[in-house]
């Protein structure tokens, strides 16, 4: 397995002279299998438009494009790219899209598609050209054929999430965003009028619960993209129950859990190249000592399984 980052920002595109070393494209992530010429391309924010160019330029010449584009979730800044994928306009290629839906009565296809309106875009989603399909994805685990198996999790995010464990031939890469640690959601101050001991107590016990299972869908993965958007402080102070986790936590999971090598993800928009090296230099391990690598994704880093 090949791994490549065309996108590695949270929330916005931020290009500028301030992000040109880390990238200031939003989420897309490409992911190759070369023997047996599978291309997996997972999100499809501002980043797949240079995916796009590049398999113009480099895939199309040696045959039609084939690609399954796996969605994490629907919000904007994993979507926003979509329409600017050009391989979409071609009548050679096939696209077919995976993702989760947090309503059933409203489809991937409407949601994804509903972007490419003429309120919004010059071309409808129905005049793309390439055969497109549409995949609504779960909770479960998958053959996907020609050896890769793909397991998916449900993630701690404000609309429904998934996360993705990919395997092939003994290697793992699984992503883990937009995710946050799980809280317990009822009272646990006992002078507050409406905590009850038994509320809280399950809660916690639900919370525990949760965040184990997480844990063991990344656990032993030999690369694993992670959610960072927050440092600890920030995440304390103003964002919990924003869908995002802190740098903190996600390095302690991969320690604790035997990760290979972890990539920090999904940038503050706000965070400049020189705030992500200061960072860097806090949270981010060689691997040398037989612990978990750990650094910050940059667009066009590739990692080879």
């Amino acid at each position: 397995m090949r791994v490549k980052f065309w996108g590695v920002r949270g929330s916005i595109p931020c290009p500028g002279p301030q992000t040109v070393k880390y990238g200031g494209n939003t989420t897309c992530i490409e992911l190759r299998f070369d023997e047996i010429d599978r291309l997996i391309v997972i999100d499809a924010g501002s980043g797949v438009r240079e995916l796009g160019n590049y398999m113009m330029a480099n895939d199309l010449p040696k045959g039609p494009i084939n690609i399954d584009l796996y969605l994490s979730h629907t919000h904007w800044d994993h979507i926003m790219g979509f329409p600017f994928f050009v391989p979409l306009y071609l009548p050679t290629s096939t696209v077919r899209v995976h993702g989760p839906v947090t309503h059933e009565s409203d489809t991937l296809e409407n949601i994804v598609g509903g972007q490419m309106t003429y309120r919004y875009f010059p071309v409808r989603d129905a005049e793309l050209a390439a055969n497109l399909q549409y995949f609504h994805l779960k909770e479960g685990q998958f053959d996907l054929g020609d050896g890769i198996k793909l397991t998916t999790k449900y993630l701690n995010h404000p609309i429904l999430c998934l996360g993705y464990r990919f395997e092939y031939k003994g290697k793992v890469f699984c992503t883990a965003y937009d995710t946050e640690p799980y809280q317990n959601i009822f009272c646990t101050d006992p002078n507050d009028p409406s905590y009850d001991e038994g509320m809280a107590a399950e809660g916690a016990l639900v919370a525990q619960e949760q965040n184990q299972l997480m844990e063991n869908f990344v656990a032993d993965a030999d690369f694993l993209v992670f959610d960072t958007q927050y440092t600890l402080e920030e995440y304390e102070s103003s964002k919990i129950g924003w869908g995002h986790s802190p740098m903190e936590y996600a390095v302690q999971v991969a320690l604790r859990n035997r990760v290979k090598k972890m990539a920090l993800f999904h940038h503050e928009p706000m965070r400049t190249d020189d705030q992500l090296d200061e960072l860097a230099k806090v949270h981010c391990r060689s691997g040398k000592d037989g612990s978990s690598e750990i650094f910050f994704a940059r667009e066009g880093m590739e990692i080879t399984l």
